[in-house]
């Protein structure tokens, strides 16, 4: 790290309830510039660190009431806090390396240590610490960048549209056929930038950890004829043939079962990417959609007869950025924000294809989600 004049200088809290040790572990950190803080009492130190947000932790293991082990565990608990290296420091040969790891330490030293091996340790510990710390930085940078961008892209493609279909209304000039095929067209266009700059609004939200699941009771056969009647004028435009059945062994009483606990516009967001791909990539036959039950799933399953998937595509598939190679696939967005959304769901998303023989995209969602959060 590269230090300047108005630099912060890093924060240490060296907790041991032996006050002789604290001295030491002072007069050994004293010869760099940081901020340290010594305190005796592990559940004072514990209360500290919130207010303090020290930058290390050293910590000894031994102490009573609360020890290191559930010291550095409450710490790592606690996700209000940023990262903080913990450094365990122990005099006795007993304290377990292992346990101390699986609780959440950084490092381990065992006294008496070497003043220059502590001081190396310590060193590396706050690299890391300033590793991290730049690292979420930058992604915080990331996303507030992306969402400022795409709200200043919609604003002006909203207005735009609006516009043009003023225009294709004639209300500020007469228009002739023609002007109205381009007044569409260019319509479209904005249209379809908008979906993109939405979906990756959508994509940032969820790689961020800020996106929220609405969750309630949804039916999903309900939400897929929803969608399936939506998309269909699509379909017929192209003279497809756009179906949608359940499997012959749902029975009435099963039927109830394929209402699950979820957010019913991401899943939907799912359902209209996925059936709107295959209306897309299909230029004759049929898009079929079908609902099933599996165990304690609901399956629904989206088979066309588009000119299929390689292998190789399919590998990559749902990956960030990986559009396929088909003509007018896209930005690659739509299937990766798909496959977050169901994963959200504690749900899959898998695709079975052959190159000329079509496409099955396969969507489970499990019945049982109690344990499902709001946050994705």
């Amino acid at each position: 790290m590269v230090s300047t004049k108005f630099a912060k200088k890093d924060r240490i809290l060296v907790v041991d309830d032996v006050y002789d040790n604290l001295l030491l572990l002072a007069a050994i950190l004293q010869e760099e510039d940081y901020e340290i803080n010594l305190v005796e009492d592990s559940k004072t130190a514990l209360s500290l660190v919130d207010e303090f947000r020290p930058d290390l932790i050293l910590l000894d293991v031994m102490m009573p009431e609360l020890d290191g082990y559930e010291f550095t565990h409450r710490v790592r608990q606690n996700k209000a806090l940023p990262y903080i290296p913990i450094l365990l420091i122990t005099a006795h040969v007993q304290s377990s390396v292992v346990e101390g790891l699986d609780a959440g330490a950084d490092d381990f030293i065992r006294k008496p240590f070497d003043p220059d091996e502590l001081q190396a340790r310590v060193r590396s510990l706050l690299r890391l610490k300033h590793s991290i710390d730049e690292r979420d930085h930058m992604a915080s940078l990331r996303e507030d960048f992306v969402s400022r961008f795409t709200h200043d892209l919609r604003t002006p493609l909203v207005a735009a549209n609006r516009v043009l279909k003023l225009m294709g209304e004639g209300m500020f000039c007469a228009v002739t056929p023609e002007l109205i095929e381009i007044i569409h067209t260019m319509i479209g266009s904005n249209t379809d930038l908008l979906t993109m700059v939405n979906t990756l609004l959508e994509v940032y939200r969820h790689e961020a950890g800020c996106k929220y699941l609405n969750i309630s009771p949804c039916n999903i056969q309900e939400l897929v004829n929803e969608v399936i009647q939506q998309l269909k004028p699509l379909a017929e435009e192209k003279g497809l043939i756009l179906k949608f059945g359940m499997a012959e062994q749902i029975n009435y009483k099963q039927e109830i079962n394929s209402t699950i606990m979820g957010d019913r516009v991401e899943l939907r967001r799912v359902f209209t990417n996925i059936i709107g791909n295959a209306i897309k990539f299909t230029e004759k036959g049929y898009i079929d959609v079908r609902l099933n039950l599996a165990d304690n799933d609901v399956l629904i399953e989206i088979e066309d007869t588009g000119s299929g998937i390689s292998q190789q595509d399919q590998v990559l598939l749902f990956e960030r950025f990986r559009p396929g190679k088909h003509q007018g696939s896209g930005s690659g967005l739509g299937l990766y924000l798909s496959r977050y959304i169901i994963e959200a769901h504690q749900g899959s998303i898998k695709v079975k294809s052959e190159l000329g023989y079509g496409s099955t995209f396969t969507i489970a969602l499990p019945i049982n989600t109690a344990s499902l959060t709001t946050k994705s």
